[in-house]
């Protein structure tokens, strides 16, 4: 198994991920090179991270989102793991964890205090591994407004 973070070139690998996982989801939006063109320009960024898994020596097949901002609350930053995707042929032999593992070292390598996620309530899986890996339901409600 191998994780490493992406670099601009791969951008490419990244997008592609990122579009499965909206596949995923039954979604038709953004499309793909909308995708193409936001992971260019997130990759780019000193806050942003993505991550890579893959099973063996071939192409990656799982992705991890990482944004990384400043707090006044912990006088460090915080981390938002703000995706996660493993390629459904990769599931159950344990990228996922292995992605939020190494989110999680990064995290610690860059002084973080505090790492948040979120996850949908009807996505047992997803909510089985992070509470595997430490994460319990906050005590603060996430709301959000689209504009």
């Amino acid at each position: 198994m191998r994780i490493w973070r992406a670099a601009p070139e791969e951008a490419g690998e990244v997008a592609r991920l990122m579009a499965a996982f909206r596949d995923w989801w039954a979604r038709d939006w953004p499309d793909d090179a909308s995708f193409r063109a936001s992971v260019e320009r997130i990759i780019a960024r000193d806050d942003s991270e993505y991550l890579l898994a893959a099973a063996d020596d071939g192409p990656p097949s799982g992705v991890a989102q990482l944004r990384f901002r400043w707090t006044v609350w912990w006088e460090a930053e915080d981390c938002w793991i703000e995706d996660v995707f493993v390629e459904q042929r990769a599931r159950g032999a344990g990228l996922g964890g292995a992605l939020v593992e190494a989110a999680l070292e990064r995290a610690r390598e860059r002084g973080c205090r505090r790492v948040d996620l979120d996850v949908d309530n009807d996505n047992a899986p997803a909510r089985a591994l992070y509470e595997s890996l430490g994460f319990a339901v906050g005590d603060q409600l996430l709301m959000r407004r689209r504009l």
